[in-house]
């Protein structure tokens, strides 16, 4: 499994799957290191970061703007819990412009051969914020995204 799956997590979740040729260390790493982050979380091609604040510990903000010729969004939220190299906790809110409801996310790094399984669990208030998120072309981006860290690590 080398490519994402993304399935749904009962009424309100998403419950996302991609393994990694690198050890959890790096992949962790590679979520919470702004100058990595900068390399590979950039949506489908064609799309930039043209700005960006990730304080990455607890209690940490999130700011995140992408933008892609005309077109831009961005995401704010915080960090709740980061327990490296196996687990962060963040909250997450797209601005589109208008703000999402938050999006709760625990993303697990297991150890699998020698490489890594992760794990993401997004949990939204209600299903039609759930079904709204996903009908903006998420998993392409996410899946784009993903290839590049990969290709990183």
């Amino acid at each position: 499994m080398n490519s994402l799956e993304m399935t749904l997590d009962g009424d309100t979740g998403i419950l996302c799957k991609r393994r990694f040729a690198a050890p959890p260390e790096k992949v962790f790493k590679a979520h919470t290191d702004i100058d990595l982050l900068r390399q590979w979380m950039l949506g489908p091609d064609g799309w930039t970061i043209s700005q960006i604040e990730y304080d990455a510990r607890p209690g940490g903000k999130i700011a995140i703007t992408w933008e892609n010729g005309d077109e831009s969004f961005s995401l704010s939220g915080h960090f709740v819990s980061l327990e490296p190299p196996h687990r962060i906790v963040h909250v997450e809110r797209f601005h589109m412009p208008d703000p999402t409801p938050d999006n709760h996310i625990e993303t697990m790094f297991e150890a699998d051969g020698d490489g890594t399984l992760m794990v993401m669990r997004m949990q939204l208030p209600d299903k039609e914020a759930r079904d709204a998120m996903i009908a903006t072309g998420m998993e392409e981006g996410m899946s784009d995204s993903y290839d590049r860290l990969d290709a990183l690590a």
